[in-house]
């Protein structure tokens, strides 16, 4: 019974060794099938992450069920580190999403973003022309306000004001309501003289590769789809936490038996 940690130590790394594999795999795949620099985007995080897995997993199993104290110990300080910095970034995802949310609007099924109403930090970073430049990118290529547009191209006004837009599609692929601009399609509206200082009105245009994805309203819009994800992400983290703390317990113990019978190797 005592040896019961060290097997499960084994089980939980030996499970995520084979866990590792096809997480490496799709990150060499994106790296050699993506077109785009949004599609490759996502290659090199999970790259290391499969290796990160890989390295751990195996000194965990190897440690466990070979008895490889030192490599036991190396695998508990990897986990520690890890623990703490989960734990951090938990707690600063949940501080950093605590602000804005969008505004309904009478008469609207949708709402709008306003940026100011976002965490500084989150701004800060989609306000940076180098990183909104590549953030715009990705956007227009992801084809999100084409979806707006119906078969026929033509969607009566009263029917796309009851739609229930997503926080990106009401942010970046129309004009905000107080510019007052006319309604012509989804994606396509008459600029009518407006009093509203609002800097989205000069900023929107019909093009569609243009539209109001240089608004405002476009990264408000992001960064409320950003922190709605994170909120998810941090939940998740709070479960993932509980998990690492109970595998680290277990690793523990494993390595307390490691240690007991090295010491009656050594004193027979």
């Amino acid at each position: 019974m005592v040896r019961i940690s060290n097997n499960l130590v084994g089980i939980l790394n030996f499970i995520t060794f084979l866990l590792s594999i096809p997480i490496l795999a799709g990150g060499v795949w994106l790296s050699r099938q993506g077109t785009s620099e949004c599609e490759r985007f996502l290659d090199r995080p999970l790259i290391a992450l499969g290796v990160f897995l890989m390295i751990v997993s195996l000194a965990g199993l190897i440690g466990a069920c070979c008895r490889v104290s030192w490599l036991l110990w190396v695998y508990l300080l990897v986990m520690f580190l890890l623990i703490l910095l989960l734990f951090c970034f938990t707690i600063f995802a949940f501080v950093v999403t605590n602000k804005g949310a969008g505004e309904k609007v009478s008469g609207k099924g949708y709402k709008e973003y306003r940026l100011g109403d976002y965490s500084d930090w989150l701004r800060k970073r989609v306000e940076s022309e180098k990183n909104w430049k590549k953030i715009r990118s990705c956007l227009v290529d992801s084809k999100v306000c084409k979806s707006l547009i119906d078969d026929n191209g033509i969607t009566p006004r009263d029917e796309f004001y009851n739609r229930h837009l997503s926080s990106i599609q009401s942010g970046c692929c129309k004009p905000s309501t107080d510019c007052n601009f006319t309604y012509v399609t989804p994606t396509n509206w008459t600029k009518t003289p407006t009093t509203s200082t609002n800097p989205d009105c000069n900023a929107w245009e019909n093009d569609q590769n243009i539209l109001c994805y240089n608004c405002q309203s476009c990264k408000a819009g992001l960064l409320d789809n950003i922190k709605s994800d994170w909120k998810k992400v941090a939940v998740l983290n709070v479960i993932f936490l509980v998990f690492l703390i109970i595998v680290y317990s277990i690793g523990c113990c494993a390595f307390r038996n490691n240690r007991h019978d090295n010491s009656w190797k050594r004193y027979p």
